[in-house]
């Protein structure tokens, strides 16, 4: 055994963990990509308020959706807060 095959063997032992980390990460996320091709079916989900008047659906629909709207909204601040003090920071870095 010679020298060359000694330091392979000791860099195959540093670096097997974490490729076999990264490996099983690959694994669970085609997974979860096989998962979410399906589809949601949000009408599932949704059925309960198929008994209530048009008018009630209506308004839950609405309040889903200014919910969905205001949450969107709020992402898009927290991201532009966080990049103007990354640009402050840059700036006086």
């Amino acid at each position: 055994m010679g020298i060359k095959e000694q330091i392979r063997g000791f860099i195959d032992k540093i670096f097997n963990p974490p490729i076999t980390f990264l490996d099983m990460a690959i694994e669970k996320l085609h997974a979860v990509g096989q998962i979410t091709a399906q589809g949601l079916n949000v009408g599932k989900y949704l059925a309960i308020f198929g008994d209530m008047p048009n008018a009630w659906q209506l308004v839950i629909s609405s309040a889903l959706m200014s919910v969905v709207i205001l949450g969107s909204l709020l992402i898009f601040r927290s991201v532009m807060r966080l990049y103007y003090s990354l640009k402050e920071g840059v700036k006086w870095w």
